[in-house]
């Protein structure tokens, strides 16, 4: 995987705004250095697939929706090392696997072909996102802070499809996959109305133009809002919500196909601080 210069370039001012700001070098009184959330989010997806080619000089095109069924409990992990009152290093990481079969119990004939009973189709689709941004609080109230975030996004989509349909057809219908590295922008709203409980609202977005996502042109949006409540110092629980989308198209020369995905559902899990 490469890197692009424009990741180097914000990794660097990233860097400087460290070293520039570092003193002191310790965190908040009161205020753990390390937190650890680990959850799982309860998700609802939803798909969609279109394109454009050309056959025998007529322009063809298809926007399509398509449902892997149900919704999926899956991981979410997020930590924050504080370096000083201002400043943070967030990280976090989401997964998504699904995959889903449809058999035809019986047969359907239609215009002289018969579809055989036993004929199926099934799909498979993995997302994964991880991030590690740069956090400084613009604004640092007692029970307010502001924070604009710079850092880097990593981000792996494969989504495939095969068909087995008799004689009709054979054979896998969709093999798109894709993965990269992009500087990612963000902001943060986070409130602590007293000792025991956090709010903490989070936005970040990706353009695959800014990093290394080979031909595929779009854009990586999230959002998150999180409710926390702190048993003490070390120990707390909290709920909330989370939100992705994945918005991208790749051009080739038979055409134009692109993919978007929303994933989207509430969380829940521990936190841990030191």
């Amino acid at each position: 995987m490469r890197l692009s210069p424009h990741l180097t370039t914000c990794a660097s001012c990233a860097l400087a705004l460290s070293l520039l700001h570092a003193a002191p070098a310790s965190a908040a009184d009161g205020d753990p250095r390390f937190t650890l959330r680990v959850g799982a989010m309860n998700i609802d997806s939803s798909n969609t697939l279109r394109g454009s080619t050309d056959i025998d000089g007529r322009e063809v095109s298809f926007d399509r929706d398509f449902d892997l069924g149900g919704k999926e409990w899956e991981p979410r992990v997020d930590g924050l090392f504080r370096i000083s009152d201002r400043q943070r290093l967030i990280f976090d990481y989401f997964k998504y696997d699904k995959d889903r079969r449809e058999t035809l119990d019986d047969s359907v004939s239609f215009d002289g072909t018969t579809v055989p009973a036993g004929s199926f189709v099934k799909g498979e689709l993995k997302y994964q996102v991880a991030s590690l941004v740069y956090d400084y609080s613009v604004v640092d109230g007692d029970r307010f802070d502001l924070g604009l975030q710079l850092g880097a996004e990593y981000a792996k989509v494969n989504a495939d499809a095969y068909a087995d349909l008799g004689d009709l057809y054979q054979g896998r219908f969709l093999d798109e996959k894709t993965d990269g590295v992009a500087p990612v922008v963000g902001a943060r709203l986070t409130f602590t109305p007293s000792e025991h409980w956090l709010i903490n609202l989070q936005g970040q977005y990706l353009n695959t133009n800014w990093g290394s996502f080979d031909d595929y042109e779009g854009d990586l949006s999230r959002a998150n809002a999180i409710v926390q409540y702190n048993f003490n110092p070390n120990f707390g629980i909290f709920a909330g919500y989370d939100w992705f989308r994945l918005d991208v198209d790749r051009k080739g020369r038979d055409g134009v196909i692109g993919l978007k995905q929303e994933f989207k559902g509430p969380l829940a899990g521990i936190s841990l601080s030191f």
